[in-house]
């Protein structure tokens, strides 16, 4: 069996011998106990009554409930009308995140199905010239670095596996995951969190800006928290069982909510009144500013 399972790893290409970094998971807050498990609970449920299950991650949510529960039919499932139900590749996955960067959500959907319309193929992109690229994702905002890393990502991993696939990533561990898109440059841990938990469906928790700033404003992690190091401290904290749902839930809410977050829309923040955040509650218990 050993035997086997060092073959397929060879075949992989993650043999003991690569040059892949060295994963970071030790505990950069051990004293400091929050958020608890009941606590992580009891924000995703008030977060779930007051926004409900955001339709944008539905189609993920349903991909991981047919994972984990192999005996439901994924086609007896009640599907919303404007509900996809497609799974996307795993390279699509990771170049959508990557054009996420920095802009609005809007305009990331549109780079995306611009890029989608001028190149077709991955193949296409590959061999596309830069400024043409550049081109194509321009409404996404930033488009030389995300063509610089998109055309990066992809001659790497050509060089590499002799084709554009991240498919082989489904047979690795959590840890196998990450080492092996560190290799990639310019792929940072936000974009591997979310390819893990959106396309592989592992339980992992990604920390983008509006979750780093709920996480600090109802006191989950030290004022003098960075991303990374929350990033590490709520990956080890929150149960796996609620990572994607809270994670989803947070993200929502720090787009609508005003007191939660200084990014957004002037317009979204004003979707909520003043007092309609539950997460105000958890601020008596915080070490960091209290939401004003």
């Amino acid at each position: 069996m050993k035997m086997q399972k060092s073959r397929k790893r060879k075949q992989l290409g993650i043999d003991g011998h690569s040059k892949t970094p060295k994963i970071t998971t030790e505990e950069p807050y051990p004293s400091h106990h929050r958020p608890t498990p009941d606590e992580c609970r009891s924000v995703r449920d008030e977060l779930l009554a007051l926004h409900g299950f955001p339709a944008e991650f539905l189609k993920y949510r349903h991909q991981r409930l047919i994972k984990t529960e192999p005996t439901i039919d994924a086609k007896s499932e009640p599907l919303d009308n404007n509900y996809d139900d497609g799974e996307e590749s795993v390279l699509d996955g990771l170049v959508k995140t990557v054009l996420s960067q920095n802009t609005t959500e809007l305009n990331s959907q549109k780079a995306f199905a611009s890029l989608k319309s001028a190149f077709p193929t991955w193949e296409d992109v590959l061999a596309a010239e830069s400024k043409n690229l550049e081109n194509a994702i321009r409404c996404g905002g930033l488009a030389p670095r995300k063509a610089s890393c998109i055309k990066n990502v992809l001659r790497c991993l050509h060089e590499r596996k002799g084709k554009l696939c991240f498919e082989y990533l489904r047979d690795l561990s959590i840890d196998e995951i990450k080492a092996e898109l560190s290799n990639f440059k310019g792929v940072g841990p936000k974009t591997v969190a979310c390819v893990l938990m959106f396309n592989l469906q592992q339980d992992d928790f990604p920390v983008d800006t509006h979750v780093f700033e709920i996480a600090r404003a109802i006191g989950w992690v030290p004022a003098t928290a960075d991303r990374n190091k929350t990033y590490l401290h709520l990956n080890r904290r929150i149960p796996n069982k609620l990572k994607f749902d809270l994670n989803c839930l947070l993200y929502t809410h720090g787009k609508l909510c005003r007191k939660c977050t200084m990014k957004g829309s002037s317009q979204q923040k004003s979707a909520r009144n003043d007092d309609s955040c539950p997460l105000c509650t958890y601020c008596k218990n915080s070490s960091v500013n209290k939401i004003q």
